[in-house]
């Protein structure tokens, strides 16, 4: 394997096998969790009639990514009022379905807004299992031949208030998952063997006085999470990097204990997962006044308040790098290529920005709506609108279109790629695009 994929297995501490020349997308934004992809020859012009090897309908309607191993293709998905959760296989090769599995029947099903849908969370998958989460409606372990239900959970208290959102990532052998809810906030670890509780942390902040001004505030939205933990390396050591309402925790992935946190009362429900490089942790910190916040990390016990005045007699060493309140995307998660972060905004302003200083290299508008998180590979990085529009742009000082692409349907969930293909779901069916 290259060095890039060893270090990338080293940051994420993931225990998924990861072929070389980028063959897998095995979680939400990849091998190693921030978009990337090793892969090479991927086509950057398409059209509902050129480079489709397969287009397969998706029953139901949800928003989770697709995930690729070996033969295999995952998704979820959920009748739209929310009372059938599945899961879904598709073989690679042939875009058939394979399996097609449901997972759970819920009689009364929570709230779920118009934007989200009832099978949002990304699977995970690694040689032989498969596991799929809707929050607390139900999480399960399948095996990956057979399809069979190796254990389920459906006991986690807590309303997703506007739907779920957080996918599950693996680190080990647990399974980690963040639930920020209306009444419950807390992340938990399974055992991914056996889907037993290794431990669960509330989230340290109380939620009930973080209302505007610091007043109590009994808005769910104010309580509200959407976003996908992270594990990286810091000194040697793996870090699980959590966001919940309202702050931004670094934890041991072990045993669940809270190192360091930052704190940002003016905004809340995050959706992005974050990303490191540079020495620094992107994340926006999201909706309300959300802002872009590039945070060096800190030492065991620190607190930070992103919006206090500075303190320039403080000591320790978490501190905001910097921050920036200009087209932040809300949904979309960043993608960081060496020292440029690329971003595309909700609302279809695409830019890029130094990692070390923030400052703006470029910004253009590409048109359209966003919620899909980017993709990058072989020097390019790939937006994919709501309308069905993609726009490829070069990894570049200097802002420069590839291609421009379009499906008839629009794009909810992100993008994966594996060996010469990137494997597509728009609102209604999955493709297999390649040249």
């Amino acid at each position: 394997m290259t060095n890039k994929i060893f270090l990338g297995i080293v940051a994420t501490a993931l225990t998924i096998h990861l072929a070389s020349g980028g063959d897998e997308w095995p979680q939400f934004r990849g091998p190693t969790g921030d978009g990337h992809s090793d892969s090479k020859n991927l086509p950057t012009s398409w059209s509902e009639t050129k480079n489709i090897k397969w287009k397969t309908a998706i029953h139901g309607r949800a928003w989770s990514s697709p995930v690729v191993l070996g033969k295999q293709v995952w998704v979820t998905t959920a009748t739209e009022d929310g009372r059938e959760l599945f899961a879904v296989c598709v073989d690679r090769d042939s875009g058939k379905i394979i399996h097609d599995l449901k997972l759970f029947e819920v009689e009364k099903p929570q709230f779920a807004h118009k934007f989200n849908t009832y099978a949002s969370p990304t699977p995970v998958i690694e040689p032989g299992r498969v596991y799929v989460t809707f929050g607390s409606p139900g999480t399960a372990c399948l095996d990956t031949a057979s399809g069979k239900v190796l254990w389920e959970r459906r006991d986690f208290v807590c309303n997703h208030y506007r739907g779920a959102g957080s996918s599950p990532i693996l680190f080990g052998n647990l399974l980690i998952m963040n639930f920020d809810g209306s009444d419950h906030q807390f992340i938990v670890a399974l055992d991914k063997a056996t889907g037993k509780t290794v431990w669960q942390v509330n989230r340290s902040l109380d939620y009930k006085d973080l209302g505007p001004d610091g007043k109590p505030e009994s808005e769910g939205d104010w309580r509200k999470a959407f976003a996908t933990a992270h594990v990286a390396t810091f000194d040697g050591k793996p870090v699980l990097l959590s966001q919940g309402a309202k702050a931004f925790y670094a934890y041991e992935p072990a045993t669940g204990a809270e190192l360091w946190r930052v704190e940002e009362r003016t905004s809340h429900s995050a959706g992005t997962r974050p990303v490191v490089g540079e020495g620094l942790i992107f994340v926006p910190s999201g909706w309300s006044t959300g802002q872009l916040l590039a945070l060096q990390p800190g030492k065991k016990g620190e607190v930070l308040d992103v919006n206090a005045p500075a303190d320039a007699s403080a000591t320790g060493q978490l501190r905001v790098a910097w921050k920036s309140k200009r087209n932040v995307p809300r949904k979309p998660s960043l993608t960081l290529v060496g020292d440029l972060l690329f971003m595309i905004d909700d609302g279809g302003i695409a830019s890029c920005v130094e990692a070390k200083t923030g400052a703006e290299v470029w910004r253009e508008r590409i048109n359209g709506n966003y919620s899909a998180s980017p993709l990058f590979a072989d020097s390019r990085v790939y937006f994919f609108s709501e309308e069905g529009k993609a726009t490829v742009v070069a990894v570049s000082r200097e802002f420069k279109v590839i291609a421009e692409n379009s499906f008839d349907d629009g794009f909810m969930a992100s993008p994966a790629a594996a060996g010469k293909a990137l494997f597509l779901r728009t609102k209604t069916a999955l493709y297999r695009v390649e040249q």
